[in-house]
């Protein structure tokens, strides 16, 4: 699918203390390793989490608040209108929020896939869509912190294109988010120094047709 925008971001659109409400709040919370789509629902043995950990290595926990939900949803509709993707949504996942430490990382991926969610226990919001539209809250100030920067690549949506990566620096300021559609390809750096928090909400509607 080709599109005239990739991504679309605002800058400390989140107030400061909501950030700071955030991130207290999920660090109250007992958090899990971050899973890839292969190691879901399971018990991981050391060599799976060896090998889960060359391609993600972070730690989190899902929070499913409305008031988190109400800070950040104008946002996205606001930038599905903006950059003039006009997908149709209606539900979103549990919003992760993600503890990147020194040398914690996210390498290449995407979150969206071609096949809707089939699982029937998951609930009506869920079942039969696929994600849309992915969001990335900064919570952390980023003297916090050094590296961990979210990278896009653009080529993976045009294979005439040679290899633009491009790093989303204007979400640096704390409180910053972007929204982009969910086949986008994308990374987080590794961390470097301190800690980088986020907050991640997956944003679902019927298949593309």
């Amino acid at each position: 699918m080709q599109l005239n925008n990739y991504f679309w971001y605002f800058q400390k659109a989140i107030p400061e203390r909501i950030c700071d409400q955030i991130i207290q709040y999920g660090n109250s919370k007992e958090d899990k390793l971050g899973v890839t789509g292969r190691y879901e629902d399971k018990k991981l043995n050391k060599k799976e989490i060896i090998d889960l950990k060359k391609k993600r290595n972070s730690n989190v926990v899902f929070l499913s608040d409305s008031w988190i939900y109400k800070e950040i949803h104008p946002y996205i509709h606001l930038a599905n209108q903006n950059a003039g993707w006009n997908f149709q949504w209606d539900y979103s996942e549990p919003c992760q929020f993600t503890k990147y430490k020194k040398g914690q990382y996210y390498g290449w991926h995407c979150d969206g896939s071609n096949k809707p969610y089939s699982k029937k226990e998951l609930g009506i919001g869920m079942y039969g869509k696929v994600r849309k539209l992915s969001v990335t809250v900064s919570l952390s100030d980023p003297k916090d912190y050094s590296g961990g920067e979210l990278e896009f690549d653009f080529r993976e949506n045009d294979p005439d294109k040679k290899r633009h990566i491009v790093k989303c620096t204007q979400i640096l300021p704390k409180g910053s988010l972007v929204v982009f559609p969910s086949f986008v390809w994308h990374r987080v750096c590794k961390v470097k120094k301190g800690h980088r928090y986020s907050l991640v909400i997956w944003n679902l509607g019927w298949p593309f047709r």
